[in-house]
């Protein structure tokens, strides 16, 4: 009980106080989601994984494998979720939303905290590694899924080349390859952006939340959370020891794995008109719902399992 009341208090408390402030942005002033939300995803969120990418320590064995794990962790409950919406007969938007909705989880703002208490600096290095590889799947596949719910293979893809965040990926790789050095007057500013991405998001988040999240189809944001707060974790403890994965490296991605819906899905939803209702509606309810199977998750590692 007192670990649950910590995560609510420490993890998740501070994210709905800050989406609050979005909410009544939206609900006093008529703040406009859509202008934040181009802000957020066309500045701020490139400078992040930019940033994030240039200051990783990174060391061979261990990181390759966590990559591994990330991708095929990603790629198996993608799998998984579209046979699981079959049932539903979901038009392409509808689609291209409750797959990245599942696939992608708040490794970062709420999971490197999460992992960091639970678990210390150790383990937290191993889950930075997670989180940016699971950055650079949502600014990829991600941004090409939610492109595609309105258009062809094709032009999403020519899509996904005008997305900024994607060449703070190249730029990113760029400077990692040639090692070369920075200078103060582009790492400050790209770091001041970056650092005022994920506070963004989560105003959206509460914007939209203003707009209302009750959906249509609630038995399939059910499933979708389902999916994310139980079956990502599930799949997560059969391909870490087939990784080789032990010990921090094992706690890391296990927690990883287990986090809810990320926030910047309602980004994307928004940036390309993909059900955003819906995503919104999963990113709460996996969020409120997390506590609980977060804590039943770290209990079970802690205790050897």
């Amino acid at each position: 009980m007192d670990l649950l009341l910590t995560i609510l208090r420490d993890d998740i408390l501070p994210i709905f106080v800050v989406a609050s402030v979005g909410f009544l942005l939206a609900r006093r002033l008529h703040v406009d989601v859509k202008s934040l939300s181009r802000i957020t995803f066309n500045a701020l969120a490139p400078c992040l994984v930019f940033t994030l990418l240039v200051t990783s320590q990174v060391s061979s064995g261990e990181f390759g494998r966590i990559v591994a794990f990330t991708v095929l962790l990603v790629a198996a409950i993608g799998l998984v979720a579209r046979v699981a919406a079959i049932p539903f007969h979901l038009t392409r938007p509808q689609l291209a939303a409750f797959l990245i909705v599942v696939m992608f989880s708040n490794a970062g703002n709420y999971g490197l905290s999460v992992v960091l208490f639970a678990f210390g600096r150790d383990v937290l290095a191993r889950a930075a590694v997670y989180f940016v590889t699971s950055a650079l799947l949502m600014y990829t596949v991600g941004t090409f899924l939610a492109s595609s719910g309105h258009h062809g293979g094709r032009a999403a893809l020519r899509g996904l080349v005008r997305v900024p965040a994607v060449w703070g990926l190249v730029a990113a790789a760029l400077v990692i390859w040639t090692g070369a050095e920075l200078p103060k007057a582009v790492s400050r500013p790209a770091e001041l952006l970056g650092a005022a991405a994920i506070p963004s998001m989560l105003l959206v988040l509460g914007m939209q939340f203003e707009k209302g999240v009750w959906p249509e189809r609630p038995g399939l944001v059910a499933l979708a959370a389902l999916l994310a707060l139980v079956g990502s974790p599930l799949i997560g403890f059969l391909l870490a020891p087939a990784l080789g994965l032990t010990g921090h490296a094992r706690q890391a991605v296990l927690v990883e794995s287990a986090m809810p819906s990320a926030v910047i899905t309602t980004i994307l939803a928004l940036e390309f008109d993909v059900a955003p209702r819906f995503v919104t509606s999963v990113v709460v309810v996996t969020t409120l719902a997390s506590p609980l199977t977060v804590s039943i998750l770290i209990a079970l590692l802690q205790s050897g399992f």
